[in-house]
């Protein structure tokens, strides 16, 4: 199991993420569920229209915080857009229903996926030493 595969796990058994992204010098924070693995790489799903993408545009540096079975998992790097149909048709097909609740297809022009670049991940509790690695 490769690094993103690891995170994307944890991702999993906790159901939901929190994804902070900033406008100017206003943090926002967001829930999550959207993620996967493609090509070794931990992709997130929105839409391009949303005012998260458009600030992961402009400035692609964000974090991820989650929580599952007493642990917590931070990931802080950057985000890249990936504009490639077929990262897309990755990310909906390992989470179908993105295709049914939100409606998203890979080519309706408004799904837009990005991955994590040059990221940190620890995975830290109350009573075990923090897990660091790298994505």
């Amino acid at each position: 199991m490769n690094n993103a595969e690891r995170a994307n796990e944890f991702l999993t058994e906790a159901g939901m993420y929190y994804l902070a992204t900033a406008d100017g010098a206003q943090p926002h924070v967001r829930i999550f569920t959207s993620h996967s693995v493609h090509e070794g790489k931990l992709y997130i799903q929105t839409g391009n229209k949303k005012d998260v993408f458009k600030q992961l545009l402009a400035n692609p540096k964000a974090e991820i915080c989650a929580f599952s079975k007493g642990k917590w998992m931070r990931i802080t790097g950057e985000l890249v857009h990936d504009d490639r149909a077929e990262a897309r048709k990755a990310v909906l097909d390992a989470q179908p229903e993105l295709r049914t609740v939100y409606h998203y297809d890979e080519n309706d022009g408004v799904c837009a996926v990005v991955y994590f670049k040059s990221a940190s991940v620890v995975i830290a509790s109350f009573t075990d030493a923090p897990e660091t690695f790298t994505l």
